[in-house]
């Protein structure tokens, strides 16, 4: 999730979905480095953001805080919005998801069939885009959306596990990809691993404990990996391990293990019916139906991350426990006299107090020769401002004793392209984690962190042959007429996946991360730096698991058709002209928001987050003169003040006005308006037309004719969860709190979007996020998704009836004067005039965050959250 310029990110897990506090904030150039242009403008971030964030993955709390150590894992600025939208008021009971899906799937289908748009090569490093805010350029060539988990056999087949696009295969090594999971109702990969008999195993919900990683459905065995693909019928026992998530499935004798984010379980690999086993949790009283399931301490308390067994003595288990924020349960367990015993001494060097074991991942030979692991420390995660990482250690026996072999200084010294104070090697360790060693020698081993680290002599030394990117390294340079200077390809950054598997008889690595999938051979070469010389992206555009917030269509001047753009979970911006055969990128880190000029499609404007807005009006093509003379700069830094102060949300809501594309608002604790549209060159252009009050930031804006609407949370978690609307005139006369009763029409759960009418300012609809009162414990969570007014927000009407109980994201007004509405788990349509729901069309289980229309009004596009941006032909609906 890199951007030379920008980056951060904090948040929660929640019992819906899986969120973290996920600090990323790319590194930049070192000091005194001139070679890259990004050096100061990152460093400023990065330093204010470190300092921002810091302790929010805070150790946990002594017994003396009055709260039973929950505050530890309390994130600064609360919950995520990700998490917090689906969740608050309360704690959402598992199965939510599986039933809105089945609803989904009853419900009558429109006409039509979408259509991937982005479903073409994705080149980050495109030279048309070398602006001052892009990081065309790093080294990660062509990409996708996260890949949290990757299987290879030696056959060269190869599995890619996306974080919300579902599973994919190809044939050849990588590339040529094809959906295997499209049929099961959870697209979020925990794991997957293929066992001894050649089966593939997916553990779905995926457990990186990140901004938008959703919650699984099981876990699922496909037999014959080569041919066919994941069904219901496949689910591996029964509903225990529904909405969970699956860090790891490790297989010993005939049994199957699972480190859930509820426990270890186990099922045999024999017999696959019957349920799974709970071999052991910490806290069982915050499971599900336990004393205190509805505590919300409940969704990190029986947090797993990976199981040790001994392939000599399957009975010779050691279990990795822990939240990453850091508990009293957290630690190292084996099996004592029939039950589980914390591991509390001789352990050797790997740590066993609970302060400095997190996020733990195991590696071992084949043979049982060798183990390996990744230990992530809260206490370190606290209070060092560099690394969380505690160290990678290796022992001869799961239960040591261990020896560390590398700390994040010796990797930092080993070629790291994060040299700089505040964001050094496992800086992210709660979040980047992979080890594996290569089958055929035992000393040979690669980890994952944010880079890619290799040794080949069990840790004596080490080398970056992966590193971050290569701005920071002398052989780079921005010179357009090169991918990345005189650099080689590196890997996307933030690593999650690996695999060992063979091709027309050569080994290879097979890495996934926030970028998607990459290859090298596994023994492959390095250059003096010890950075690899030999990386493949395999991202070809045959697999599409973009992760959008938001999307945007303008007509293409100097092209023929429409110019498509959208932001991404650390993918930046993306950018398809007419005529395109590959999207470049001309913004970099996250990309949130998107406006975009419909009579001119260069006309962008892009959020990172947090309300930091990027303008530019020539696509921000650009060829890298402005690092030689600065005003050759095409993009332009013109965010609101609530940036700068913090008041606004991850992904903060940006609107046109319908009415007039140069008057836009933008919420943060402050509603922000400007009239000079594209035309706009500093964030001191906004105006403050209304104060939401300290504590409230804005969840959703909309404005036509001069009318705004803004939707707001404050306390925006669990903890005094409460939402509002307010509605006043862009001149910031009139502004006005709707009154909305805890236990009134709208629930008391996130308000997401409002659909206007652009016949009508007065009559707009309302998107409402989470789930009912069926599925939330949490005061006022009531019921619907849909809401309508005619009187300018003063009165609300429930329209939801027959819409399935499903998170409702944003909403659009049809031509037609009919209303579709994305959700989490697809597009539902409601005709002018009626009151019946249907499905458009037919996509995964993959949210939907946002629609708009074609500036002619006759195409929706959809910005899917794992499965890139689709459209569809509104006039095929009937």
């Amino acid at each position: 999730m890199p951007a030379p310029t920008r980056r951060r990110r904090w948040l929660t897990i929640c019992a819906v979905t899986a969120v973290t506090g996920l600090v990323a904030i790319p590194a930049s150039a070192s000091p005194g480095r001139h070679t890259s242009p990004f050096g100061a403008r990152a460093l400023a971030r990065l330093a204010a953001e470190r300092a921002h964030s810091a302790g929010v993955l805070g150790p946990r709390a002594k017994s003396d805080d009055g709260d039973d150590g929950n505050e530890a894992d309390e994130i600064a600025e609360g919950a995520d919005q990700y998490a917090e939208a689906r969740t608050s008021p309360g704690v959402v009971a598992p199965g939510a998801y599986g039933a809105a899906w089945r609803s989904l799937a009853d419900l009558p289908r429109t006409g039509g069939s979408w259509r991937d748009v982005t479903g073409l090569p994705y080149d980050s490093d495109d030279p048309r885009y070398r602006d001052i805010d892009s990081n065309s350029g790093g080294g990660s060539g062509k990409v996708t959306g996260r890949m949290a988990a990757m299987a290879a056999d030696d056959d060269g087949y190869v599995y890619a596990g996306s974080a919300g696009g579902g599973v994919w295969r190809s044939r050849s090594g990588g590339g040529h990809w094809q959906p295997i999971s499209d049929r099961l109702p959870s697209q979020s990969t925990g794991a997957l691993a293929l066992d001894g008999a050649g089966r593939l195993w997916l553990g779905t919900g995926e457990a990186n404990t990140n901004s938008d990683a959703y919650l699984g459905s099981g876990v699922y065995v496909l037999s014959h990996p080569h041919q066919g693909s994941f069904s219901t019928r496949s689910r591996v026992g029964g509903d225990e391990l529904e909405s969970t998530t699956v860090r790891q499935l490790r297989f010993a004798g005939d049994k199957v293990w699972a480190a859930t984010g509820r426990g270890v379980w186990s099922h045999s690999t024999k017999n696959l019916r019957g349920p799974w086993k709970l071999e052991f949790a910490p806290n069982p009283d915050y499971l599900p139906g336990g004393s205190k399931a509805t505590d919300d301490a409940a969704v990190y308390k029986n947090v797993t991350n990976d199981i040790a067994v001994d392939p000599m003595d399957p009975s010779k288990v050691v279990l990795a426990v822990g939240w990453r924020g850091g508990d009293d349960h957290n630690g190292f367990y084996t099996r004592t006299g029939g039950g589980w015993k914390r591991i509390t001494s001789g352990f050797g060097e790997l740590p066993t107090d609970a302060d400095d074991v997190g996020t733990v991942t195991f590696a071992r030979a084949p043979d049982g020769s060798r183990y390996y692991a990744i230990d992530q420390s809260p206490e370190q995660t606290a209070t060092n401002p560099d690394s969380g990482l505690e160290g990678i250690f290796s022992a001869s026996s799961p239960s040591g004793p261990w020896t560390k072999i590398a700390d994040y200084r010796q990797l930092a010294a080993d070629g790291s392209a994060l040299t700089s104070a505040g964001y050094m090697p496992g800086v992210q360790a709660w979040y980047n984690q992979f080890l594996t060693v290569d089958p055929a020698d035992p000393e040979h081993v690669y980890a994952g962190l944010e880079e890619v680290y290799e040794t080949k002599d069990g840790g004596a030394t080490w080398a970056t042959v992966g590193p971050y990117w290569n701005f920071t390294f002398p052989c780079w340079s921005i010179d357009p007429g090169k991918q990345t200077g005189d650099c080689g390809q590196t890997t996307h950054s933030d690593q999650h996946g690996v695999a060992i598997g063979r091709y027309h008889g050569k080994s290879y690595v097979y890495v996934g991360d926030d970028g998607g999938a990459y290859r090298r051979p596994l023994d492959g070469s390095q250059d003096a730096s010890g950075h690899a010389t030999d990386w493949a992206s395999l991202n070809d555009g045959t697999i599409d698991t973009l992760q959008y917030y938001s999307v945007g269509i303008g007509k293409d001047p100097g092209h023929r058709g429409v110019l498509v753009t959208g932001g991404l979970q650390d993918n930046g911006q993306s950018i398809l002209r007419g005529g395109d055969k590959v999207m470049g990128s001309n913004f970099g880190g996250d990309g949130g928001d998107t406006l975009t000029a419909p009579a001119n499609g260069c006309d962008i404007a892009q959020e990172y987050v947090y309300l930091s807005v990027q303008v530019t009006q020539n696509c921000a093509v650009n060829d890298g003169g402005w690092t030689t003379d600065p005003a050759k700069a095409t993009s332009y830094n013109v965010a609101p003040a609530d940036n700068a102060t913090s008041e606004a949300r991850f992904i903060a809501p940006l609107a046109a006005d319908l009415g007039d594309s140069s008057t836009w608002v933008a919420g943060g604790r402050h509603i922000w308006v400007q009239s000079h549209g594209y035309a706009i060159r500093s964030g001191s252009e906004w105006k403050s037309v209304h104060d939401l009050g300290a504590g409230r930031t804005a969840t959703a804006v909309a404005a036509s004719g001069g009318k705004v609407y803004a939707a707001w949370c404050g306390p925006c978690n669990e903890r005094g969860f409460a939402r509002g609307i307010a509605v006043g005139n862009a001149d910031g006369t009139g502004w006005h709190d709707i009154d909305l009763p805890v236990d009134g029409t709208v629930p008391n759960r996130y308000l997401s979007g409002f659909a206007v009418d652009p016949r009508n300012a007065d009559h707009v609809f309302l998107a409402v996020n989470g789930f009912s009162r069926h599925w939330t414990e949490g005061p006022g969570a009531g019921s619907g998704h849909v809401f309508e007014s005619t009187d300018g927000g003063t009165t609300w009407k429930d329209v939801s009836a027959g819409l399935p109980d499903v998170p409702a994201d944003s909403a659009v007004v049809l031509p037609d004067g009919g209303l579709v509405v994305a959700t989490d788990l697809g597009v539902v349509h409601r005709a002018p005039g009626r009151t019946k729901w249907r499905r458009v069309g037919s996509l995964p289980a993959v949210a939907v965050l946002q629609l708009k229309l074609s500036p002619d009004g006759g195409t929706l596009y959809a910005a899917t959250h794992g499965r890139g941006i689709r459209t569809i032909r509104v006039r095929d609906f009937d």
